[in-house]
């Protein structure tokens, strides 16, 4: 290889980065590849006097991703078909079989030429150009005239050495585009994804203050006590929920519990429950319903057993409407007598509650049952 041909060649390179350099600080809107590839073109007709040129990029199956063709066509399926039909039997299809330049003097005396149906130009003299990276073809760049004898081995030697500085601009070209249609991509998705997550936090927070609902907006006020609550859930919602009520006009219910979950679906249930538990309370299931240890009564016990009995009643419910979904919980039921601070209750499986006088715990309220929603026929009982 000359020096004139290394020159020249050097001088496309340092052109072709020129320009890709210009691309990438320019607007968007520009495809860097294609003008990449179309610049490419332009220089190489510029130096070999060539009327007109093509450039395929191939990948590793020989697949052409990207090109500059010399010819239009009116759709993507008869591009398809010009494409396979010149790297099938074409001069291009000589040169990727041979990974050699591709020299035609005379297309007229050399049968590696295919001449395609209407086409709209004339062509004498073909010069085609391997484009290699790493032993790998890239591509192949087509050069054409109407003139037979317009290329030579000069030409040749000049290809060959721009050959392999077109590689570099190209490949650069390639993965520079590749990168910025994945950040693109990934921007896209961010945005998808942030905007998911500001819904869900929006439905969230609807459901945050739904859960706030089912707790009680006060405590009761009580002559001689003063009850405090302080609430902080593991999520935006979950399955945690107490309430203080007053049962009757003596007695004060205290609730404690945790459905066995986090987030919406959780905060849903626990609303049936504290539902049905107050419905219980207050009478609505109580003729004929199932008491503790199976019983069946007709009038209502005390407000004690009355506890257990929605223990059992709700632990029946969550068994036959709920178990497919595996819902459970831990719940500790208390009845406060407010008249003389005498504290029953039912702790089915709820971690053990504790009561302090001064710095020291009096008494460890432990569980006298197992989690509601596990044993349709479990038992509670009261302390």
């Amino acid at each position: 290889m000359d020096d004139n041909s290394e020159k020249i060649a050097f001088g496309i390179q340092t052109k072709l980065f020129q320009n890709f350099i210009r691309l990438v600080r320019a607007s968007d809107e520009e495809e860097m590849l294609k003008t990449t590839l179309q610049k490419t073109v332009d220089l190489a007709t510029d130096i070999t006097r060539a009327e007109a040129g093509s450039i395929f990029l191939l990948n590793s199956a020989g697949m052409v991703t990207d090109c500059i063709m010399m010819r239009e066509t009116s759709s993507h399926e008869d591009s398809v078909k010009l494409i396979g039909s010149v790297l099938d039997q074409g001069l291009a299809g000589w040169v990727v079989k041979h990974h050699q330049v591709g020299l035609i003097a005379d297309t007229l005396e050399d049968d590696r030429w295919l001449e395609l149906s209407d086409q709209p130009y004339q062509v004498r003299s073909v010069i085609v150009t391997p484009i290699l990276k790493w032993g790998t073809l890239f591509g192949i760049l087509t050069l054409v005239h109407s003139d037979t004898q317009q290329f030579n081995d000069n030409t040749v030697e000049v290809m060959k050495a721009t050959a392999d500085h077109i590689a570099i601009v190209l490949e650069n070209a390639k993965l520079y585009q590749s990168l910025n249609e994945a950040f693109c991509e990934l921007e896209s998705a961010s945005q998808k994804i942030e905007a998911f997550s500001n819904a869900l936090s929006a439905e969230l927070e609807k459901g945050r203050d739904m859960q706030m609902t089912f707790l009680p907006e006060s405590m009761p006020d009580i002559p001689g006590w003063k009850i405090q609550a302080c609430f902080h859930p593991a999520k935006q919602v979950s399955g945690d929920f107490y309430d203080v009520f007053p049962v009757d006009e003596q007695h004060i219910g205290i609730i404690i519990a945790d459905v066995c979950d986090k987030g919406v679906s959780a905060a849903l249930f626990l609303g049936i429950f504290r539902s049905l538990i107050h419905a219980y309370m207050e009478g609505a299931f109580e003729r004929g319903q199932v008491q503790p240890h199976g019983e069946k009564r007709d009038k209502p016990g005390s407000m004690s057993e009355r506890s257990v009995g929605a223990l059992v009643f709700l632990n029946h419910y969550i068994e036959e409407h709920h178990g497919k979904e595996g819902i459970s919980a831990t719940l500790f039921f208390g009845i406060l007598n407010k008249n003389d601070g005498r504290l029953d209750f039912v702790n089915a499986g709820h971690e053990p509650l504790m009561i302090i006088k001064g710095n020291c715990v009096v008494r460890e309220l432990l569980p006298t049952g197992p989690t509601l929603g596990i044993m349709s026929e479990a038992r509670f009982a009261l302390e």
